[in-house]
């Protein structure tokens, strides 16, 4: 008798989801999910499939202007089987957000599809633009997935003690002129990843798109390695808005071509009470850059304009071969500080190598090294 309620309290346990409010994970509340499988083919089976720690997502047409919204129980393994179509509608977003503490995402290859050419209109006018498509907020892994034309933003990146690889982004399609364009690219503000967030790692993906490949907006401890970007304005940090710290950032391994800024980190003009300090550039190369190689800037949004004092910049540095070669029209290096009390510390420039273009000017930073 004894042995048959130990067996059943066991399976009542085994198969009960519990919300644990007063332990709190990095990305949300704690979640022992039960143990099932749950599936997803349509938006009415969410709540049902996420109370299971393992979870497949079948191929549907997510309805418009709805949220696909995950939030997977603490360890969960969710897997993508087939291609999520996010129907046409003019309205903010976000498309789709997945939440959770230590979950493995794997989308086996598989596509997001957010039918982004139905909104470009080649600038920031026009109809609203979903944004971001996906907003990754769990801790664990997300991987193996591809973002076929997302209508604005296509990555947001939130989640703690995350890794997130083999993400292949493609709003190619947004290079060309549409009839609402003119001679500009139809596609406008897709930015790669848009990274706020502490302990990750973004390795082995590539980046086709029509604005920053990589955005750093707030953050510690940020690796961006091994990524291919084409076709936007490169590798940033920033903007950095007020009260903001991006510290202990590595971007190395990198390959951008086709882009219209090499490496940069813009601060807002008008910010203060905030920092950027430990920035560490290794081994990465660039080519066919048709405006800055490399630019710091704390004038933004204008650029090279006149520069702020809030926001501090300390410690960048260039390590190992890192090449950039620039356009006949480009600059090779600006830095444009507000002062020198603004950017400080060590400016290590000498694993930078920068040819083509014309010279840049360097106000205010203790740069050295480098050849450029």
């Amino acid at each position: 008798m004894l042995t048959t309620l130990v067996i059943l309290a066991t399976t009542f346990l085994s198969c009960s989801a519990v919300v644990i409010p007063e332990e709190p994970g990095l990305n949300g509340p704690r979640r022992i999910g039960k143990r099932c499988t749950g599936t997803i083919k349509s938006l009415a089976d969410v709540a049902a499939a996420q109370q299971c720690t393992t979870i497949n997502i079948g191929g549907f047409t997510v309805p418009a202007g709805q949220t696909f919204t995950l939030a997977a129980p603490d360890g969960a393994v969710v897997s993508l089987t087939g291609a999520l179509t996010f129907g046409f509608q003019t309205w903010a977003g976000p498309l789709m957000v997945v939440t959770g503490n230590n979950v493995t995402f794997n989308g086996n290859g598989h596509e997001l599809v957010g039918q982004g050419e139905l909104y470009w209109q080649g600038g920031n006018g026009g109809v609203t633009k979903p944004a971001p498509m996906l907003r990754i907020n769990n801790g664990g892994s997300f991987s193996n997935i591809k973002i076929k034309n997302s209508p604005a933003r296509a990555i947001s990146v939130g989640g703690n003690s995350l890794t997130v690889s083999g993400i292949n982004i493609d709003n190619s399609d947004g290079d060309a002129p549409n009839s609402k364009s003119g001679s500009s690219a139809a596609g406008h503000n897709t930015d790669g990843f848009d990274v706020s967030a502490h302990d990750v790692t973004l390795s082995g993906n590539t980046i086709k798109n029509q604005d920053d490949c990589l955005a750093i907006n707030r953050g510690t401890n940020i690796v961006f390695t091994g990524n291919t970007c084409s076709g936007g304005h490169g590798i940033s940090i920033g903007s950095v808005n007020s009260n903001t710290t991006v510290s202990g950032v590595q971007i190395t391994g990198n390959t951008v071509t086709n882009s219209a800024n090499g490496l940069r980190i813009k601060t807002i003009a008008t910010a203060t009470g905030s920092q950027v300090s430990n920035v560490v550039y290794s081994n990465n190369k660039l080519s066919s850059i048709t405006q800055f190689g490399v630019i710091i800037d704390q004038s933004y949004p204008s650029t090279l304009g006149t520069p702020g004092t809030g926001v501090v910049i300390s410690g960048v540095t260039f390590s190992g071969s890192n090449t950039v070669a620039v356009g006949s029209s480009a600059k090779r290096v600006s830095v444009n500080c507000g002062s020198t009390s603004s950017c400080t510390g060590k400016w290590d420039f000498s694993g930078l190598t920068v040819t083509g273009g014309s010279a840049g000017t360097v106000k205010n930073a203790p740069v050295s090294g480098g050849s450029f």
